[in-house]
């Protein structure tokens, strides 16, 4: 029996501006961007994903791409140190580190990096998770992740609607000032934030959804990806959700993926892929004689193959791919 009779399924138009492997993408937020961030590097896009880590509110990803525009260098001033672990309220806890050198070094490798990327990026992908933030009282900064520190230490509130897009209004056009080019795609992460209860998350996802609607109004270079509304109307069955219930599983990211590719790649790009899909097999394959004549044969076959690729296509980078097929070639 056909599917479509027991689902509706989201209406999404074919975007104007399309994505490709010619094209580069700085992906910053939550859940989605760390996803279809993923998939896109595994099938060789070119996408740099959460240079400071996850982040989940509106406030802390600005300060993050303004971080970007500065090419802002971080010294030990502007780190803290709390259970024996240097750290910056604007990173995620993974960029701590016991060694202040290594997490000052760590920090700026990434920003400088990043930094480079967002002025040549053809796409900006930013995905909000929760309009809830955490102030940092002593600073009355709003940081990206509160590193343990104890809840006295914050005041935590929800931003508004006219917040939100009083604060994009300014980015944004500092963001185009900064890169002409680019095209902003906003998405709202549906992981439910089941701490904030849950009409707090319901209130807290229509204040993100009410303030990108009125950011597309605004500026012809930004849309809206649904991938809240996908989860939330598709795929309402938590059989799609992994064991927590509030994170989405393999088969919704798949999924999201699916209607991601059909909404953005273009018709060239997605031929390439199938390509890439085979070479990244091809590397991986782990035979039981690796030895073996034929096993031989068929590493030189695909070394010589996917340089004749990548010389075809330039801008997708398979050098991890080859360097693992010459490892297991014997002398």
């Amino acid at each position: 029996m056909n599917d479509e009779l027991f689902r509706t399924k989201v209406a999404i138009p074919k975007s104007k501006f399309e994505f490709g492997y010619k094209h580069k993408a700085v992906m910053m937020g939550s859940c989605f961007v760390e996803n279809i961030g993923a998939k896109l590097k595994s099938f060789k896009y070119r996408a740099d994903v959460n240079p400071f880590g996850v982040i989940y509110n509106p406030v802390s990803v600005c300060s993050s791409l303004r971080l970007l525009m500065e090419g802002r260098e971080f010294v030990e001033d502007d780190l803290n140190f709390h259970n024996n672990l240097w750290f910056s309220f604007y990173h995620h806890s993974k960029f701590s580190n016991t060694d202040l050198s290594t997490c000052i070094s760590d920090i700026n490798i990434e920003i400088q990096k990043s930094s480079k990327e967002l002025k040549e990026a053809d796409f900006l992908f930013v995905t909000f998770g929760t309009a809830w933030v955490y102030e940092l009282i002593s600073s009355g900064k709003i940081v990206s992740n509160c590193h343990k520190l104890p809840a006295k230490d914050f005041n935590r509130y929800r931003l508004n609607v006219d917040e939100v897009v009083s604060i994009y209004k300014d980015l944004l056009v500092e963001l185009f000032v900064f890169n002409p080019k680019v095209k902003v795609v906003f998405t709202v992460s549906p992981i439910r934030h089941w701490k904030d209860g849950a009409n707090g998350n319901q209130l807290s996802k229509a204040t993100l959804l009410l303030a990108v609607e009125q950011l597309t109004e605004l500026f012809e270079q930004v849309s809206y990806f649904p991938s809240y509304e996908i989860v939330m109307d598709e795929l309402r069955d938590y059989r799609f959700y992994t064991e927590d219930m509030q994170h989405i599983g393999d088969a919704a990211v798949k999924y999201i993926w699916q209607r991601f590719s059909d909404t953005f790649l273009n018709d060239d790009s997605k031929q390439i892929q199938k390509k890439v899909e085979k070479f990244v097999l091809a590397a991986n394959h782990r035979p039981f004689n690796s030895n073996s004549e034929s096993h031989q044969a068929f590493l030189r076959s695909s070394l010589v193959k996917i340089r004749e690729f990548v010389e075809a296509n330039p801008s997708v980078n398979m050098d991890m791919e080859i360097e693992s097929l010459k490892k297991n070639l014997l002398e």
